[in-house]
């Protein structure tokens, strides 16, 4: 090889591992935006209720015949 060559072949593999380096930073931050959205979300919900109509008895055996 001369030397133009490896010159050309050490810039491509710099040049190739920057790409993933942003590539993967990038990748970081959608992930990171993500879960803060999905943790606004979750803390937007309202807090659960138990129903106040029904009877306390409903909700405690399941039925697994059918």
């Amino acid at each position: 090889m001369d030397v133009t060559g490896i010159a050309k072949l050490a810039t491509s593999i710099a040049d190739t591992g920057l790409r993933q380096d942003v590539s993967m930073t990038m990748l970081k931050k959608a992930q990171d935006i993500q879960s803060t959205t999905a943790t606004q979300l979750l803390a937007a919900l309202p807090p659960v209720t138990p129903a106040q109509n029904l009877p306390p008895h409903l909700g405690n055996h399941i039925n697994t015949t059918a």
